[in-house]
């Protein structure tokens, strides 16, 4: 499999991010891509409600998930989605932060609304409350591809392994977690955490990210990343936006699962701990 990691600074008009995602699905069919990932948060990136509100839609509106689509089927080429926001989608009013796989056809094969959302007041003053404005996905998704059967996270959901558990235990051999890291948190933890997660998978991971100062003032940490089951990172895209290929070798998966057998070794953990 031949993959595409776009590593964009996504900002606050749709119009201009959706032409990066279609320029970039054109580049990468003429490099033999087979998909191309993108980062959370994709089609707009805007921590300024009130004005989110004005530009947000419903998935059926949303004005970069259909040129995603139409340039899917003009190119012939699967994308990821890492996320886009909507709104108009949940009976509580909060959005929806979503991940979308589409086909080679334009049609919507897979659909994962985030299920951890980040909620924390940090030392410096700096307060995030994800969920006041996103609403929790409920289900774990993984969906079949050419490729394998891939298996849908975002972001803050990498520090949950029962998530990846689940995928995995589901038949998931790649993970995919797009992201818009902070920088503090991307230099302490994010690649610790990818490489710990492909390694107790014994599954690929590949995370695109955000990157760079974007227009809500926000700097996210970059870094996107392909990890193989072994633990060791096949590309990483430091903190330069663009576009990165790579080639990804499915019969390491095989291999490094029959060197270290752990998913065949899991046995169920019982809920209650007992107390000595």
């Amino acid at each position: 499999m031949r993959a595409a990691l776009l590593q964009m600074t996504s900002g606050i008009d749709p119009a201009a991010n959706a032409a990066t995602i279609v320029d970039a699905m054109t580049r990468a069919k003429g490099e033999g891509a087979n998909m191309l990932f993108t980062p959370e948060m994709a089609g707009y990136l805007d921590r300024n409600r009130a004005r989110a509100a004005e530009t947000l839609c419903a998935e059926s509106d949303d004005p970069v998930l259909a040129a995603v689509r139409e340039a899917a089927a003009r190119e012939g080429l699967w994308v990821h989605l890492g996320s886009l926001p909507f709104k108009d989608e949940r009976a509580d009013g909060r959005w929806a932060n979503r991940s979308l796989m589409i086909d080679d056809s334009g049609a919507i094969r897979a659909r994962y609304d985030k299920i951890h959302l980040f909620d924390v007041d940090l030392a410096n003053g700096e307060s995030w409350r994800e969920s006041s404005v996103y609403g929790p996905g409920e289900r774990a998704v993984a969906v079949d591809t050419p490729w394998g059967r891939m298996g849908l996270s975002v972001c803050y959901d990498m520090r949950f392994p029962d998530l990846y558990r689940a995928l995995t235990n589901a038949g998931a051999t790649m993970l995919l977690v797009p992201a818009a890291f902070t920088v503090p948190t991307g230099m302490a933890h994010w690649h610790v955490l990818l490489r710990a997660r492909a390694i107790e998978a014994g599954a690929f991971v590949i995370a695109v990210a955000q990157v760079g100062a974007h227009e809500d003032g926000r700097t996210t940490f970059g870094h996107s990343l392909i990890v193989d089951p072994w633990g060791e990172v096949v590309l990483d895209m430091a903190r330069t936006s663009g576009l990165a290929l790579a080639d990804i070798d499915l019969s390491r998966i095989e291999e490094v699962r029959a060197r270290v057998p752990a998913i065949a070794n899991r046995r169920a953990v019982p809920e209650e701990v007992e107390i000595a």
